[in-house]
């Protein structure tokens, strides 16, 4: 080997140690040199201070509307105007957040769990097991997401827990069809093989071995699936299938807003402006924790230079 070839070699390693640089500095750290990372959790974290701090940052009591000011235009001290109960409709849209975090967050955490169980079964075992689980989740997938939902709402009744069950309940065979595949794939892979052989439980596997494995295409799903969890609630909200007023939400409040919408437009403003922020922020933070998982790629979001 001659010296020019080592400092061909030498410099071409050059760019996949400058690539993988950003991997050790961890996950989060990787995801924030990520644009679209950085913007996504800017968006996840207004709301997330909103949803906890909302009843103190609220200039007005989102509840409580003053008659006077009924149906009043944007102004100085109404930014978004009032609803037709006086009410501050900026008051509202950040009250709001609670429940559309809280929505997003939980039903997509109970789906996300429930799924990947089963599809890890289904996977793992196969045969029969995996024919019933799958043919389960296929009868779930015959119907319309939205039209599943209202159904599962109309028997359990109104309220936020039904509305979480109902939206969870809806979208766990999306991760139970991605975690069966992950599953399928390793399966028959020699690690498990060896794991086997050594005499190791079953359940050991399946938490140890096999879980892992399923994890990352789970994660990028999830984040992706809270932005159409949110969507699906303000549909049921509505519809009047959410939560019981006074409680605001913005699917309630632009079904308000609709009544309204030749005397006062600018009522579907400050929810609709909330909601496609919330999903764009959901969107966009899927895509790039994708970007930062995916081994070809490298924390910026460009693909990684390989040898």
């Amino acid at each position: 080997m001659t010296l020019d070839h080592e400092t061909d070699v030498t410099s071409a390693l050059v760019p996949v140690q400058a690539a993988r640089k950003p991997r050790q500095q961890g996950f989060l750290a990787e995801l924030l040199r990520h644009k679209g990372g950085a913007f996504g959790l800017a968006v996840l974290a207004l709301f997330v201070v909103l949803a906890l701090f909302g009843r103190v940052l609220t200039p007005y009591d989102p509840n409580v509307g003053e008659l006077v000011s009924t149906l009043s235009a944007p102004s100085s001290m109404h930014w978004f105007g009032t609803d037709e109960l006086g009410r501050d409709t900026l008051s509202r849209v950040i009250d709001g957040s609670r429940i559309a975090i809280v929505i997003a967050f939980l039903s997509v955490a109970i789906a996300s769990v429930v799924g990947v169980v089963i599809g890890v079964i289904a996977g793992y075992f196969g045969g029969v097991v995996d024919t019933v689980l799958n043919r389960s989740q296929d009868v779930l997938f015959a119907f319309p997401t939205l039209l599943l939902a209202i159904i599962i709402v109309a028997v359990l009744g109104q309220g936020l827990f039904n509305a979480v069950l109902a939206i969870a309940i809806v979208y766990t065979p999306r991760f139970a069809r991605i975690a069966r595949a992950s599953a399928l794939s390793i399966r028959t892979s020699e690690y498990l093989d060896a794991a086997r052989l050594a005499g190791v439980r079953t359940p050991t596997i399946l938490a140890r071995h096999m879980l892992p494995n399923v994890l990352p295409s789970v994660i990028v799903l999830a984040a992706l699936s809270m932005s159409t969890a949110q969507l699906a609630y303000a549909s049921l909200s509505f519809l009047g299938l959410g939560v019981s007023p006074p409680q605001a939400d913005w699917g309630s409040m632009l079904s308000k807003a609709r009544d309204f919408i030749t005397v006062a437009p600018w009522l579907v403003i400050g929810p609709t402006a909330a909601l496609v922020l919330l999903m764009l922020g959901f969107n966009v933070l899927g895509d790039a924790i994708r970007d930062v998982m995916d081994p070809r790629h490298s924390g910026s979001g460009k693909p990684a230079t390989t040898v």
